[in-house]
């Protein structure tokens, strides 16, 4: 299997990725394709896919913030069952993480992800691909050492049409498993941040980044 990053929309490879994209995940949270062509070219996201046989198998989309030094992982798409690709991924780009951090010398903080909780949310199908059910990607997070932050989450969708998409939690994986809290100011700079892109924000999101503001501390608690 190989590890292989996109930097532009016209790479073959990203037609079989986003077509995957689209077959796993609800509307809402899949930019349009030619939206893309800014972020592949950006060299502060990252994009790569599994390819086994010719054929993506699997992708990842993340990026690193050299000056708060933690790293967001975007999605991460098994495509395949039996092939190990959602360890494949994971190695890869930890390795992929901490060199950057290493560069900007550092050790990596931790990293961001936005995580389904189907105890809450069920319609979420992930195109029968079973690895991708949210029930189990809950469970594997929490294993690689993803924790929740402690906080009602929402997050702008995708669409840019000013909807609020609810039914995640905003999770945090720190290099340090010991640690029980992260600064909601380090949260805040993330959010409005990562979000940028995006000009149409819901009221709720930015009611949450408010109540965020209020606060020093946010727990961080099991997945």
């Amino acid at each position: 299997m190989q590890y292989i990053r996109i930097q532009h929309i016209d790479d073959p490879l990203f037609a079989k990725m986003h077509r995957l994209m689209q077959e796993v995940f609800p509307p809402e949270e899949v930019l349009e394709y030619s939206l893309w062509k800014e972020p592949l070219e950006d060299p502060g996201i990252r994009v790569f896919v599994a390819v086994h046989d010719e054929e993506v198998v699997g992708a990842t989309e993340y990026r690193y913030y050299t000056d708060l030094n933690v790293a967001m992982t975007d999605f991460t798409i098994i495509g395949r069952e039996g092939l190990g690709v959602g360890r494949f991924l994971a190695k890869q780009r930890e390795k992929d993480l901490h060199a950057l951090a290493a560069e900007n010398g550092k050790e990596l903080y931790g990293m961001f992800a936005e995580i389904y909780d189907p105890y809450r949310v069920e319609e979420h199908a992930f195109g029968g691909i079973k690895p991708m059910d949210p029930f189990v990607r809950r469970e594997v997070l929490s294993h690689l050492g993803y924790k929740r932050t402690n906080f009602s989450y929402v997050h702008p969708s995708w669409q840019n049409d000013g909807e609020a998409v609810s039914g995640l939690d905003l999770g945090f994986m720190p290099t340090d498993e010991n640690q029980t809290e992260l600064s909601a100011d380090l949260i805040v700079t993330f959010l409005k941040r990562y979000y940028a892109v995006l000009p149409e924000k819901p009221e709720a999101w930015l009611k949450m980044v408010d109540g965020l503001s209020a606060k020093e501390t946010v727990e961080l608690l099991p997945l």
